[in-house]
C-alpha cells in the first residue's frame, strides 16, 4: 500500500496509525479529523477536567491540549502522518479508492482505518442555551465555563457512567444536582438489577437526587435553560443540563460505500470490513463473537486503543490473521469511588460477592469485589473500590476467554 488514510483523529486512529508504523508500514500516512485538535484523552473530561483538579486541556494562550493530549513533538515526527484537522469526511468510495472531504477536497487511498467514533444522543425537545452533552474537548470547555458562570443547579438527563460522572463533578463543586434516568434503574444492562442498584446508592450517599423510572417531556426557558419537565408533570428548576442519554456510531458519511451498517461498521473479529482494504476501529466498530453468531461495539477506552494494533496488521496482511480477542474491561470514578468491570455478563449470570458488602456503600474502607459466574464458571467481575482482586480476576478472565464470551 502506498497511502492508507485514517478517518478519525481519535485514541482509535491514533492507535491504528501507530500500529502501522510499529508493523513496518512506511508509506503514507493521512490522519483527518473533524475536530481541530489532535488525539486527546477523554475520559478526565467528565471529572477532573470539569472539577479543575485535573488536566485542564488549556495548554497556552493557542487553546492547547496540555497534559491531556497523546502525542508529543517526538511521538509526531515518529509517526510521519500528515494530519488534516478541522475538516470531516463525508463520503468513502472504495471502487475509486477516494475519501471524500467536506471542503471538497478528494484522498486518494490504498487502505482506509474508519475511527469517526460516535456522537452524543439528543432529546427531541428543542435545547435553548445551558443545555449540553458531552463528547469532545470543545464540549467540555463550553460545559465547565457553564458550571463556573454562577449555576447553582444541575441537571443531568441519563444515569449511564457519563452522566454519574457528570453529576459527581458538579457535586464535587457544592451544585445541587439531580439525575433523571428513563428506565427503573440505571445500568442495569451493564451489571445486573442487584449490582447496579449497588452503584446508583452512590448518588444518594453524595447528596445527589436520582429520578428514576421517568422521561423528560421538554425543556424550559427561552434564552436560557430554566428547568426540566419531565414526563410525569415534574419540574426541576435547572440552570445547567447535561444530556447524557447515550451514543449512536458517526456512519452517515459511509451511506452508498457499500459498507455494511448496523449501529455501527460491520466487521468481522479482526476489524476487517467485507470490503478489502478497509478496517474499523472503536466506538464506530461492531465486531464479530467468534462462535456466537452476534455482534459487539465497545464504547470504552481500552477496546479504542487495543484494537489499533489488530486492525493494522490484518489491514497489511490484506485478510484478518489476528482476531481481536481481548476481554471487555471498563472503569468509572464515581463519587471517590472506582468502579471496574471486566468480562462479558449475560442475563441470568449469577452473582457471588468475594469481597466486601455491596449494601455498606463504598465510603472509606467501603467497597466489594462480585463475580458473575455461568454455571459456576466464571464470566465477568466488578469492582467497586477493590483494584488489587479485580486485576488479579481479571487477568484470570484473560486467560480463559472462552469462559468470559460462551
Amino acid at each position: 500500500m502506498r497511502t492508507v488514510t485514517v478517518v478519525g483523529a481519535s485514541l482509535a486512529g491514533l492507535h491504528a496509525a501507530r500500529g502501522l508504523r510499529d508493523q513496518g508500514y512506511d508509506g503514507r500516512l493521512v490522519i483527518v479529523g473533524e475536530e481541530r485538535h489532535r488525539p486527546y484523552d477523554r475520559p478526565p473530561l467528565s471529572k477532573a477536567f470539569l472539577t479543575g483538579e485535573g488536566p485542564t486541556g488549556d495548554g497556552g494562550p493557542d487553546g492547547g491540549l496540555g497534559p491531556l493530549a497523546l502525542t508529543d513533538p517526538e511521538d509526531e515526527a515518529e509517526l510521519d502522518a500528515e494530519w488534516l484537522l478541522g475538516v470531516r469526511a463525508d463520503r468513502l468510495d472504495p471502487r475509486a479508492g477516494t475519501v471524500g472531504l467536506a471542503d471538497g477536497r478528494t484522498l486518494r487511498t490504498d487502505g482506509v482505518v474508519i475511527a469517526t467514533g460516535a456522537a452524543p444522543r439528543t432529546l427531541r425537545a428543542a435545547a435553548p442555551p445551558g443545555v449540553h452533552t458531552l463528547r469532545t474537548l470543545d464540549d467540555a470547555r463550553r460545559l465547565r465555563a457553564g458550571l463556573r458562570a454562577g449555576a447553582e443547579r444541575v441537571v443531568v438527563i441519563g444515569a449511564g457512567f457519563i452522566g454519574a460522572e457528570v453529576a459527581s463533578s458538579c457535586a464535587a463543586l457544592g451544585l445541587d444536582v439531580t439525575v433523571v434516568e428513563a428506565a427503573p434503574l440505571p445500568l442495569v444492562p451493564q451489571l445486573g438489577e442487584r449490582m447496579a442498584r449497588a452503584c446508583a446508592a452512590l448518588h444518594a450517599a453524595h447528596g445527589v437526587t436520582l429520578l428514576c423510572g421517568t422521561g423528560v417531556a421538554t425543556l424550559r426557558g427561552t434564552h436560557r435553560v430554566t428547568g426540566v419537565e419531565l414526563a410525569d408533570g415534574r419540574v426541576l428548576p435547572a440552570d445547567v443540563v447535561v444530556v447524557g442519554v447515550g451514543v449512536r456510531p458517526v456512519t452517515g458519511w459511509l451511506e452508498g460505500s457499500g459498507l455494511a451498517l448496523d449501529d455501527g461498521v460491520l466487521c468481522d473479529e479482526g476489524c476487517a470490513t467485507a470490503l478489502p482494504s478497509v478496517v474499523a476501529v472503536g466506538d464506530v466498530a461492531r465486531l464479530a463473537l467468534p462462535g456466537t453468531g452476534r455482534t459487539v461495539r465497545a464504547e470504552h477506552w481500552t477496546s479504542a486503543a487495543e484494537q489499533g494494533a489488530v486492525a493494522a496488521r490484518n489491514l497489511l496482511a490484506g485478510a484478518t490473521v489476528q482476531p481481536f480477542g481481548a476481554l471487555p474491561y471498563f472503569w468509572s470514578d464515581q463519587y471517590g469511588a472506582r468502579i471496574q468491570f471486566a468480562g462479558r455478563r449475560e442475563p441470568g449470570d449469577t452473582v457471588r460477592i468475594a469481597e466486601g458488602d455491596p449494601d455498606a456503600g463504598a465510603g472509606p474502607g467501603g467497597g466489594f469485589l462480585a463475580v458473575y459466574e455461568r454455571d459456576a464458571i466464571p464470566t465477568a467481575v466488578l469492582a467497586v473500590n477493590r483494584p488489587k482482586p479485580f486485576t488479579r480476576l481479571r487477568r484470570e478472565l484473560a486467560r480463559a476467554p472462552r469462559l468470559a464470551a460462551r
